[in-house]
């Protein structure tokens, strides 16, 4: 399974995203947006145009997708299989 959270270097909900993810032993690649224009480009293609942060791709070993816009702790547990 890969991870890939677009943020930026000055979002609070990304900062939150990351930690909650590090506390729970997920990895994850951080690609930042408001420093790399190919990566705020991926982010524009993999979301339909949206270009709030944190969005996150979690692409499952059977290759399919799921994107998560913001901090949505239910739908990353549920995705990622976190009990609480």
């Amino acid at each position: 399974m890969q991870i890939i959270i677009y943020s930026t270097t000055t979002c609070p909900y990304c900062n939150t995203l990351k930690e909650y993810l590090k506390t729970k032993g997920v990895a994850f690649t951080e690609k930042l947006i408001d420093q790399d224009k190919t990566a705020s480009q991926e982010m524009e293609k993999e979301s339909g145009g949206f270009k709030g942060v944190p969005f996150t791709v979690i692409i499952k070993d059977d290759s399919t997708k799921e994107t998560i816009i913001g901090f949505d702790k239910g739908k990353i547990n549920s995705v990622l299989g976190i009990q609480e």
